[in-house]
């Protein structure tokens, strides 16, 4: 399998059964020839049309370069996490094409999706297991990203005996042991309440300061969106289609205390406004 295989192995368990499973090649096949220098993911001309007639995506044209962290809002069913799917090459587009300069991609589902039967640290060793790396560097790679997501003396405990934030929290550090150039994640954090929401969210972007990966993160959260990007997308409704581009200018790390910043809340009524008129 290519480099996504580790994360498209957990996808596949947990998949609905009837779901076609096909990964198709964003680095390596003729879509990749349009890459320019520096970026990491681009969309272009993409439009997607399902059999069912539904039209998702409306040409969208979106590059995005290495080391940025990009956040996706829009209205529901606006075609969101279909784009990210792409980016994964879980799906196709209809027409244009979408194309990573890398095949080091990690995946966070927007469920943490555990194996129950295995501990943390056996969890969060799974891509790297799965990788086939030695057994001593999938422990150490493994104990590193566990103490960076602060799970550190939770090793042993079951997924079962686990809260919603500290499941969320494996899943992250399960992807970090691949040490992924690019994160895609689709709406993690939406299922959970608001301050472990908040927490996971200043988690996330300590780790984005100190890693620098390429991000693509998908969410319904404005807040969200501008405390953890330093670009976000406005998709209008479906068929999605991009009606704004903002870069959003505070340094990393970011203080959880800017969420009061006057010029946050600027950034956060822009895009609320932005989005009110693209429904």
């Amino acid at each position: 399998m290519i480099g996504r295989g580790r994360w498209l192995a957990i996808y596949m368990y947990f998949r609905p059964r009837d779901e076609d499973m096909t990964l198709f090649d964003t680095m390596n096949d003729a879509d990749a020839r349009h890459l320019t220098k520096g970026v990491v993911i681009s969309a272009s001309g993409v439009t997607k049309q399902f059999g069912s007639g539904t039209r998702a995506l409306d040409g969208i044209d979106l590059d995005i370069a290495d080391g940025d962290f990009v956040a996706v809002v829009g209205p529901s069913g606006c075609g969101k996490s279909t784009l990210l799917r792409m980016a994964a090459g879980l799906e196709r587009p209809t027409d244009g094409s979408v194309a990573l300069a890398t095949d080091s991609v990690g995946f966070i589902f927007q469920e943490p999706t555990l194996l129950p039967w295995r501990s943390v640290r056996a969890n969060v060793e799974l891509c790297a297991e799965i990788g086939r790396l030695p057994r001593s560097e999938r422990r150490a790679r493994a104990q590193r990203a566990i103490d960076a997501v602060g799970l550190r003396g939770f090793e042993a405990q079951l997924p079962r005996m686990l809260s919603g934030g500290m499941k969320m929290r494996v899943s992250l550090a399960r992807t970090l042991t691949s040490e992924p150039k690019v994160m895609l994640l689709d709406e993690p954090f939406g299922a959970l309440d608001e301050m472990t929401r908040l927490d996971m969210q200043t988690e996330l972007q300590r780790l984005y300061a100190e890693r620098r990966f390429t991000g693509m993160f998908i969410t319904h959260s404005v807040s969200e969106a501008v405390f953890l990007a330093n670009r976000v997308i406005v998709m209008s409704a479906r068929p999605g289609r991009i009606v704004a581009d903002l870069q959003i200018d505070f340094p990393y790390p970011r203080d959880p205390d800017l969420r009061y910043d006057a010029h946050f809340v600027e950034y956060v009524a822009e895009i609320t406004e932005t989005l009110r008129g693209a429904r």
